[in-house]
């Protein structure tokens, strides 16, 4: 990152010196892929848009393989940003994909990833989507006693075999966690009680169980936290290896947060590395001769995505000065507030073409939808705004476009973009 950028704007978002290390600064305009926003808009003949920064994403792969041991395999889960060449691209830097529906699954595949890579997760899967996961040979993570049955049902129909892995809902969550996704009652996974007695029915018959999968929480950011996790689902391989004869891999899940919000610090790398080192030492035995697997998503995408649209009005309000631009929530749902959450936070925004200039009062930056909803940033300090000038939320590369209701108010589709 050039050092044009402004301090008052560093002081003023405190998030945002972390968001803008993926990008380049020239004479005060943020560059991404090392285009500016006007010449990406007359590339895409978009002034709303979604890019992306190739060389961040393998720098974030890179520096993760650095920090953490060498056994451990890397996974991308394809829903945290399914556009074609973003997974294409992640295709080349990872070694596996983590998929929850049909068409990721075909992304995965058409980007190049070995089927026998790519494993197929989500709690409500159809006969279809099973039939289609037997078809590509990829491996099906199961989630309840059902759907392995119906898995193997499919399996003598079509006379073949599928590879498989346990999905387990452990007694333990990952503390500090966005969202939790394991310990007490889930969606997700089978529970651990259960797990032990579906070990004879699941290595009997077409199935082969070749793995187990534990996906505690996400959007962590906790080094301790993270790693107390490992070490509990490390201590249940333990126990579960002596019964799987033909195991080769376990994934330990992911989690690994990305610091949105004024208040968050990033999550500590070094710490989580040399953690993970010491935990594989200790484990050493348990898992010899398996492929320990890390599904991460957001945490490998979300630097190198930044969201662009346009100033096309200025106004005020009983004191207050609103800045309209034409990209909003129908395409950037979580920078938005996902409708309304209690606590709305800004995410890292800058006016794009004037990152050299120091911060004036406080702005509401909204989007054209009619709906009070529609807030991009809350009483943010930018420099002074004016029409034409290219507003920026940074860390969107993950759950942006595709986790955004599009068809809202039919204003129209986001455009994307990979540099």
């Amino acid at each position: 990152m050039s050092d044009k950028v402004d301090n008052s704007q560093l002081s003023a978002q405190p998030q945002l010196g972390a968001a803008l290390s993926a990008f380049s600064c020239v004479d005060g305009m943020l560059c991404i892929g090392g285009k500016t926003p006007a010449q990406i808009s007359a590339m895409l003949d978009a002034e709303v848009f979604y890019a992306y920064d190739r060389e961040a994403l393998q720098c974030k792969v890179q520096r993760l393989r650095h920090m953490l041991p060498a056994t451990v395999k890397l996974h991308y889960a394809v829903k945290a940003n399914p556009y074609g060449p973003v997974v294409r691209q992640m295709a080349s830097l990872v070694d596996g994909m983590d998929v929850a529906s049909r068409r990721e699954l075909l992304l995965a595949l058409q980007s190049g990833m070995p089927a026998s890579h790519i494993s197929f997760a989500g709690p409500g899967k159809t006969d279809s989507e099973l039939a289609a996961a037997i078809a590509a040979g990829c491996v099906v993570h199961l989630e309840s006693a059902t759907e392995m049955r119906r898995l193997q049902r499919l399996c003598l129909t079509a006379n073949t075999t599928a590879q498989v892995a346990l999905r387990i809902n452990p007694e333990f969550e990952l503390k500090g966690s966005g969202m939790k996704m394991a310990g007490g009652a889930k969606a997700f996974g089978i529970d651990q009680s259960q797990v032990f007695a579906l070990l004879d029915e699941v290595q009997q018959g077409p199935l082969q169980l070749i793995g187990f999968h534990l996906y505690c929480g996400s959007q962590n950011l906790h080094a301790d936290a993270i790693l107390q996790s490992q070490r509990q689902s490390l201590q249940l391989l333990t126990q579960l290896r002596p019964l799987c004869p033909d195991l080769r891999f376990f994934n330990l899940g992911g989690g690994f947060g990305v610091p949105y919000f004024p208040a968050d610090k990033p999550l500590d790398l070094d710490a989580v590395g040399a953690g993970m080192h010491g935990l594989l030492n200790e484990f050493a035995a348990t898992i010899a001769g398996l492929e320990i697997v890390l599904e991460l998503g957001r945490y490998l995408v979300a630097d190198a995505g930044v969201y662009l649209s346009r100033v096309i009005d200025i106004k005020t309000s009983h004191g207050s000065t609103f800045v309209v631009t034409n990209g909003g929530l129908h395409h950037h749902l979580a920078n938005s507030g996902n409708f309304g959450q209690v606590v709305r936070r800004n995410y890292p925004v800058l006016l794009a073409n004037k990152l050299n200039q120091p911060v004036a009062g406080p702005l509401q930056v909204v989007g054209p939808l009619c709906t009070p909803l529609d807030v991009l940033a809350d009483k943010v300090l930018l420099p002074e705004p004016d029409i034409g000038d290219w507003f920026a939320v940074l860390q969107s590369g993950a759950y942006g476009a595709s986790a955004s209701p599009q068809g809202f108010l039919s204003h129209g589709a986001v455009a994307e973009i990979l540099l």
